[in-house]
């Protein structure tokens, strides 16, 4: 039977990974792989997470099932990180999952299990396991128009257009804050738009959030989901805490379900709790024991949010130097843009072949579409990546 397995795809983050490493050049620089990095080149434990950890380790008695959603109080601490008091709680259903990516695939099977028909409207571009789960499922979904290739910046005519065909028991799915791989985001004013598109529609948007907190603040980071939520009667939300609270590893995910009334939510969580039970049973609960620690200690919660400001502010930083470097390099406001965008990522606009001659000549490794990790960068390599974009990118 093995036999007749046929060989995948192989993964571009993990080939480009692989090139990096082999590369025997002292000057290079990795911006592919996204995971947060300090000026070192480290992915650090936070502080709070450290410390959280240790009282975690140090007052645990047990390491017995939680349930099938997960710690209640993790579900709750998160809930009110992400929609603050936008919707009541008692509309919330909620259940823990293996990442992001797991909030990702047990939101789909939920649309799913309401809607064996239902239609996925996902960006172009957007992270490839939304598409790859969307295919493995069988799942029916269309693209549609988000980036401005020309421009660098969010098509949001464009995108408004080419959801025009969106019809009620659809599903939309959405990049919260930072979430979109181009870097480029919708403003407040384009969240209002699209959920009153929404609301006329009669489709369900689907939003993946995983950075709150590194764009411009942890509530204005939300501003445009929670204004979503409260004004449409239903939405899917999957949130991850691997980035803003660096628990990669720990695979810490929730699936957030928002029913038109309390009286609905009973059978929505009934359904998440037999979706969790279908796929993994009981989800994995370390992560979310320390994230909750942090979330409801103050002092805890208070040192993770400054170092939490302290990455986004460097973020922030090697954006405006890079946008400053290329300014002088090229003597134009061409990649301005760099600097307006947010988060750890944005897509430069450079051709597969410009990407390619920066890796060669320069050492410079990001995905194939250029879209780079601006987290890779410190202030000494900033110049260097700038040199290879100015002398590259016609």
């Amino acid at each position: 039977m093995l036999g007749n397995l046929k060989s995948q795809p192989a993964d571009k983050i993990l080939e480009l990974m692989q090139l990096y490493k082999d590369d025997p050049r002292e000057q290079k620089i990795d911006l592919g792989v996204g995971v947060y990095k300090n000026a070192k080149g480290e992915t650090p434990i936070m502080r709070a997470i450290k410390t959280a950890e240790k009282q975690v380790w140090e007052s645990q008695t047990s390491k017995s099932y939680v349930g099938l959603a997960g710690d209640p109080a993790f579900a709750a601490a998160l809930r009110d990180l992400v929609l603050g008091d936008s919707v009541d709680a008692g509309r919330v259903a909620a259940a823990a999952t293996p990442g992001g990516t797991g909030a990702v695939r047990q939101g789909f099977e939920l649309l799913r299990q309401a809607n064996r028909d239902v239609h996925v409207w996902v960006s172009s571009p957007t992270w490839p396991n939304h598409l790859s789960i969307l295919k493995f499922m069988g799942q029916p979904f269309t693209e549609y128009r988000y980036f401005d290739e020309a421009t660098c910046t969010v098509d949001f005519d464009g995108m408004m257009d080419s959801l025009k065909g969106v019809k009620a028991g659809d599903a939309v799915l959405l990049h919260g804050c930072c979430h979109n791989p181009t870097g480029a985001n919708l403003t407040l004013d384009q969240w209002k738009t699209v959920t009153e598109f929404l609301a006329k529609t009669g489709a369900v948007p689907f939003v993946d959030i995983a950075y709150q907190g590194f764009g411009d603040g942890l509530d204005e980071d939300a501003a445009g989901l929670r204004h979503l939520a409260s004004a449409l009667p239903e939405t899917i939300i999957a949130a991850s805490c691997s980035k803003n609270f660096g628990v990669y590893r720990e695979r810490t995910g929730l699936l957030m379900a928002i029913s038109e009334s309390d009286a609905d939510k009973p059978v929505t969580q009934g359904t998440l709790n037999y979706l969790n039970r279908q796929n993994y049973s009981f989800p994995p609960d370390h992560g979310a024991r320390i994230v909750t620690q942090v979330l409801t200690d103050d002092a805890l919660r208070a040192d993770w949010k400054d170092e939490l400001e302290n990455v986004r502010l460097s973020m922030l930083g090697l954006r405006e130097q890079l946008a400053k470097e290329l300014r002088e390099r090229t003597n134009s406001d061409r990649f301005d843009f760099i600097a307006r965008h947010r988060g750890m990522f944005s897509r430069i606009g450079a051709s597969p072949e410009e990407v390619l001659k920066m890796r060669e000549q320069f050492g410079i490794y990001m995905v194939g579409d250029s879209r780079m990790n601006i987290a890779g960068l410190n202030s000494e390599t900033v110049p260097l990546l700038a040199e290879a974009i100015a002398r590259t990118c016609k």
